[in-house]
């Protein structure tokens, strides 16, 4: 029988930090992952990124807001080293790093013009109570910003059954790990939750459909998939076999050599005031 899922607030992180799963953050960009928010930057502004993970969004935040200062956070001093270390690769002092949980952040009340949060949301165990935090060290008129993507709203073609084999089971470890996968379309509704009265609600997706692309994007989910905490998690759980992994693995690749291969990966995106 699979596992239980964590009492809230203490969800398992599903991904883990795998060379698989970096490979795939250190591509995130504030363009392509927080357009919706690039618009409310101004210099000077001070801002939370929670769960920044290996820091190239935190990065370019920073840039954006420099003199402004960029508090980074995340739950583990791992990968805030590696954070820190892009940071100072760009040559940027206006960042810091800190160990907190969404939760219970350890900021005062109205310390941040711009709370931001990229694809976390998803994996805590009660994102209303974390959107209240972020909501909490956000100023009056300031920004609580949330994207967060879509498993089960993922698409890809050729019509392939062992990615559909993949969406199920990745999405059974998430929820056993405390996580809500389809989060994406969760956002405007766990920030009323969470007390907000002016919400902008968007969508945006990447689109995996160039050979690179295609290649890139099998390849690092081939290997999260037998190789990861994620792999260990699915068997551990009793939500798949190793062989089962594997076969899952193998599919990717095949995918990835398609010519005409796309596969498009939806997110919820949420910019709040009040």
């Amino acid at each position: 029988m699979p596992d239980a899922a964590p009492p809230k607030e203490t969800a398992v992180y599903t991904h883990g930090h795998h060379e698989s799963v970096l490979r795939s953050h250190r591509w995130r960009t504030a363009a392509n992952s927080a357009g919706y928010l690039l618009g409310e930057l101004r210099p000077g502004m001070a801002v939370l990124d929670v769960g920044c993970g290996p820091g190239t969004i935190t990065a370019d935040l920073a840039a954006l807001v420099a003199p402004g200062r960029v508090t980074a956070v995340d739950t583990g001093t791992g990968i805030l080293e590696q954070a820190a270390a892009v940071a100072a690769e760009r040559g940027l002092e206006n960042v810091e790093f800190a160990v907190a949980d969404v939760h219970a952040l350890d900021f005062p009340d109205g310390s941040f013009d711009v709370v931001h949060a990229h694809q976390v949301l998803q994996h805590v165990g009660d994102p209303v109570q974390a959107l209240r935090e972020m909501r909490r060290v956000c100023r009056p008129g300031g920004v609580v910003a949330a994207r967060d993507s879509d498993y089960a709203a993922m698409a890809w073609y050729p019509e392939t059954p062992g990615l559909a084999e993949w969406q199920e089971v990745y999405r059974r470890v998430a929820r056993a790990n405390g996580g809500d996968p389809d989060a994406g379309r969760k956002l405007l509704s766990w920030a009323r939750q969470a007390g907000f009265t002016d919400i902008t609600p968007t969508a945006a997706a990447w689109c995996f459909a160039t050979p690179e692309t295609r290649a890139w994007w099998s390849g690092l989910w081939a290997d999260r998939t037998t190789d990861s905490v994620y792999a260990e998690l699915a068997v551990r759980g009793g939500h798949a076999s190793t062989e089962e992994l594997t076969a899952i693995a193998d599919t990717w690749r095949n995918w990835g050599a398609e010519e005409d291969g796309w596969f498009l990966v939806p997110h919820g995106e949420v910019l709040c005031r009040g």
